[in-house]
């Protein structure tokens, strides 16, 4: 029983740590997609790739929700360094991990 519960637990770690790091930040629900951007970034050897993505509403209203996903599924982050919910602007700084590439699609919702 104990070795079928450490597997368990080695089991839950391995596929806990093979998850993209995807940003979901609000409720898209009842929202509406008002901008959508893909932004990739080639890999360099032995260096983190950094992007920083911008947006602003143009009719200054409110975001509600922001998704940037990772489509390589790899161990990229992004961050939310201003505005964002609650704001009608958003920044978001995408960061690869060493010698890889970024391939994000971000979505923004009001």
């Amino acid at each position: 029983m104990k070795y079928l519960f450490a597997l368990f637990i080695f089991a839950l770690v391995a596929v806990s740590s093979c998850v993209a790091s995807d940003l979901i930040v609000g409720s898209s629900l009842n929202s509406r997609l008002i901008w959508q951007q893909k932004a990739e970034y080639m890999a360099f050897p032995f260096t983190k790739r950094v992007k920083e993505v911008f947006y602003s509403e143009p009719g200054q209203q409110i975001i509600r929700s922001i998704i940037a996903r990772d489509l390589n599924h790899s161990e990229a982050s992004a961050t939310i360094t201003a505005g964002g919910i609650g704001f009608p602007f958003v920044n978001i700084r995408l960061k690869s991990e060493r010698g890889s590439g970024l391939n994000y699609l971000i979505e923004v919702y009001v």
